[in-house]
């Protein structure tokens, strides 16, 4: 196996790129000031982000999803931990699944 010197060169750059967003953006936020308003929204973002890419994965299961994602939300109402929801989830799916045969 070899490496490719082009592919090599790619990845670093990458790395340097990622490693410079990131840098950059924690020394601009240290220098901002924020509006309350920002504020509630960037605690909202994660929530935000995590319904985007949940939502499309539980609406392509079909109904196995949808059952999985309830099944998720009560756990973690009724426990509070996200280990526990998280199992339920993926319990809930593959039972439905096997019931199903999908």
């Amino acid at each position: 196996m070899s490496i490719h010197p082009e592919a090599l060169l790619a990845i670093l750059l990458m790395a340097v790129v990622t490693y410079a967003t990131r840098a950059g953006g924690y020394w601009i936020m240290g220098r901002i000031t924020l509006s309350p308003r920002v504020a509630v929204m960037l605690a909202y973002l994660p929530g935000a982000v995590l319904t985007a890419l949940v939502v499309p994965a539980v609406l392509a299961e079909g109904v196995a999803g949808v059952i999985a994602l309830a099944a998720t939300a009560l756990a973690m109402r009724w426990r509070g931990n996200l280990l526990i929801a998280m199992l339920a989830g993926v319990g809930t799916i593959w039972i439905v699944r096997q019931v199903t045969g999908g």
